[in-house]
């Protein structure tokens, strides 16, 4: 059986006019059009068209409740959190969209479109839209205060290591710089000796204390003061003290290990070189080019003192060298491979053309040659009060040389500091100026990063702009035939255009 299209049924829709205006719309429990309808009811009554919120302009964030502040982006999903939650009333009518109203960041504006809903007169559900501004007021949260009086503080951590020099002090200073395990410090303050760190929180110091333990061969002791005590509710205000301690040993130092010392890290020669200081001490033994790790339980547990620091290091010039071979009988053990061993003759400089001249072993066969000028230590000519060297010169007298050869000296340093086209960040520390001594040692230090790529790769370089642009420019060429030791191109890889 067929039906034709003119039987179907057709279904219509009623219309019926608006109560205010008379147009004609779709039946609604209101009896009114939309546009009627909003004049009538206003859906956004109650929330807050401006809305203030404060900023503090040091730490970059942002006042939630009293005492309590968090950090949030431009933009961001964490900043339109915040600003709804600062909205009145807004929990009575239901949220569609917010999306942010692009403003010029420095306009202390931000403004978000909000898209919203409500059932109003028996059963109509009214949809609006409307844009909240938020007047960002400034205001300095309570810890950038207690940083800014630079007087308050609830914990120290004292960084101290007994020696002559502070290349330990730039290294780890470059450290804390690439971890930014210093931002929470209230103050920052260089004292004879090391450095204080000033904390408002003691969570806060312990976490530096942990880092250091990290990165260097340290230990630590802990102190507290009372301050004062409330009897009503029996509660405690102290001062928390650490005190870090790092191994006295440096690069380019001389030691002479006691002997159970040296039986315990492999049975090494106990008269080492450092040559190199990170997590842990490293050392070379320049007669046999045994290496080893000494940690900093294993120093503490026998201390002892370098005979030769760098600053006591002597320039000599190199008359004769010759490889030993592969062929010498070395003890069972770590042997480095990135040394060569080599019978050397020096003179000092000061005594160039005499018959003085001086034998000895040393590792640095693969980059001295006659004509050289190197550091060395005189160990005949010079006055040793360390009480491990003393027992083992009168038990091994005819085994100490006469010289110890620690590097090759690569020229004038501040030439070379002038044609150095990086640089390093540098922390902002309260210090009296103590002079060209400090600058000396932190050209030493940034020599020291130039010869030795693992102890680079633990540091943020960055390009120097200034002399690049100067004209500056080095020779590549140049500079690795007057320092071969120097890997420019992993120098180059690693600076960081700043």
């Amino acid at each position: 059986m067929e039906y034709s299209e003119a039987n179907s049924p057709v279904e219509t829709t009623s219309r019926i006019l608006c109560c205010q205006c008379g147009s004609a719309i779709a039946p609604n429990p209101s009896n009114m059009c939309v546009a009627c309808l909003r004049t009538q009811v206003d859906i956004t009554e109650g929330i807050p068209k401006q809305v203030i919120i404060y900023f503090c302009k040091k730490c970059e964030r942002y006042q939630q409740q009293m005492g309590q502040w968090i950090g949030a982006d431009l933009e961001s999903s964490q900043l339109m959190s915040f600003c709804l939650k600062k909205l009145k009333s807004l929990n009575k009518v239901n949220l569609v969209d917010a999306t942010f109203v692009w403003t010029e960041p420095h306009s202390k504006r931000i403004k978000i479109k909000l898209t919203v809903q409500k059932e109003v007169m028996g059963g109509t559900i009214l949809q609006q839209t409307f844009v909240v501004e938020f007047v960002v007021n400034g205001h300095m949260c309570e810890d950038c205060h207690r940083r800014e009086a630079k007087d308050f503080w609830k914990a120290v951590v004292q960084v101290r290591q007994k020696t002559d020099h502070k290349k330990t002090f730039f290294y780890l200073e470059q450290l804390l710089i690439k971890h930014k395990s210093h931002d929470k410090c209230v103050n920052i303050k260089a004292i004879d000796g090391g450095i204080d760190f000033f904390f408002d929180r003691k969570d806060e110091a312990k976490k530096l204390v942990d880092f250091l333990l990290s990165v260097i061969p340290c230990r630590y002791q802990t102190s507290q003061q009372l301050i004062s005590h409330d009897t009503h509710n029996n509660t405690y205000n102290y001062k928390y003290t650490y005190a870090v301690e790092i191994v006295p040993i440096c690069k380019d130092d001389i030691v002479c290990l006691p002997l159970q010392t040296a039986q315990s890290i492999g049975n090494i020669g106990q008269i080492c070189v450092v040559i190199r200081v990170t997590n842990l001490v490293y050392l070379v033994d320049p007669f046999t080019l045994r290496t080893c790790e000494l940690t900093a339980n294993n120093y503490f547990r026998n201390p002892f003192r370098s005979i030769c620091s760098s600053k006591q290091l002597t320039e000599h010039i190199v008359m004769d060298i010759e490889l030993t071979g592969d062929d010498i009988k070395v003890p069972i053990g770590k042997r480095s491979d990135k040394h060569l061993l080599a019978d050397i003759w020096v003179v000092r400089s000061s005594e160039i053309g005499s018959d003085n001249q001086k034998h000895s072993r040393t590792h640095l066969g693969h980059l001295l040659k006659p004509g050289d000028t190197c550091l060395a230590f005189d160990i005949n000519g010079a006055n040793i009060n360390e009480p491990n060297f003393e027992k083992y010169e009168k038990n091994n007298s005819n085994k100490i040389p006469d010289v110890i050869v620690i590097k090759k000296y690569f020229g004038d340093k501040v030439s070379r500091n002038r044609r150095r086209e990086w640089k390093l960040r540098r922390i902002e520390i309260d210090k009296a100026s103590d002079g060209s001594s400090a600058n000396r040692e932190y050209m030493d230090f940034m020599e020291d990063l130039e010869e030795d790529p693992m102890l680079r790769q633990n540091v943020n370089i960055y390009a120097d702009k200034e002399k690049m642009e100067s004209g500056m420019a080095v020779d590549l060429d140049e500079l690795e035939a007057e320092a071969p030791k120097i890997t420019l191109q992993e120098m180059l890889e690693d600076l960081v255009i700043d």
